[in-house]
């Protein structure tokens, strides 16, 4: 009887350090892949030709909401200190109701950044996806990744994973909407254990756009 305990704790130790190691597992990957990748002040952040601003929803005025907002004003940053030549935004676009590149668009047109120099991509439903489609739809192979800081390892690292040399720029002002920002810190959690799935997942990218190629040549 002793023995069968001891058998059964065992299993019980092994089945929880596996499950442990499972969990951990991407965890470790992202951080790794992120590792010397993520700034948190546009000084830092060498120049790229193009910059990405992944989509974080808009309000029922059609207005980007404040972590949008936030992304969006780093990116417009990037651009004015001649870091970065195109702002590539990408969001969901699933409801006639409901755009989220063409809030960012009018948005970067409002604070400065010249229309020209921005490209709507109405796919980007997940990282993931806006990610796969810098590379495969637009034709990036070098970029900025701009989004919250908590958020900021596993956008950089799923952009490495699709084969994108990148760097990431995350705000971190909006904390302040401390209920939201903890709910996205805790989300990375399962968004990290997800990432595996994603990745081997097949996507529906749609034909190539020469968009950013065009913008990058107008100026």
């Amino acid at each position: 009887m002793a023995r069968r305990r001891r058998w059964v704790r065992t299993l019980l130790v092994s089945s929880l350090v596996l499950a442990l190691l499972a969990g951990l597992g991407p965890q470790v990957a992202v951080r790794a892949l992120a590792a010397g990748r993520v700034h948190d002040a546009v000084g830092d952040v060498p120049s790229a030709d193009v910059v990405l601003v992944l989509g974080a929803g808009v309000e029922p005025s059609g207005e980007p909401s404040p972590f949008l907002r936030a992304r969006l004003q780093l990116a417009a940053e990037l651009y004015e200190t001649g870091r970065a030549k195109v702002v590539l935004v990408s969001g969901d676009n699933r409801e006639s109701n409901y755009n989220e590149p063409r809030a960012m668009k009018r948005w970067l047109v409002a604070n400065g950044v010249p229309e020209g120099r921005i490209v709507e991509d109405p796919g980007g439903l997940d990282t993931h996806a806006s990610c796969l489609r810098a590379k495969r739809v637009y034709g990036v192979d070098r970029l900025t990744v701009v989004t919250q800081s908590y958020h900021l390892p596993r956008a950089v690292a799923t952009c490495r994973m699709v084969g994108l040399d990148v760097q990431g720029l995350g705000d971190s002002t909006v904390k302040t909407y401390r209920s939201t920002w903890d709910y996205g810190v805790s989300r990375e959690w399962a968004a990290n254990l997800k990432l595996p799935y994603d990745l081997v997942s097949g996507d529906e990218l749609g034909a190539p756009s020469s968009a950013v190629r065009d913008a990058l040549a107008g100026g």
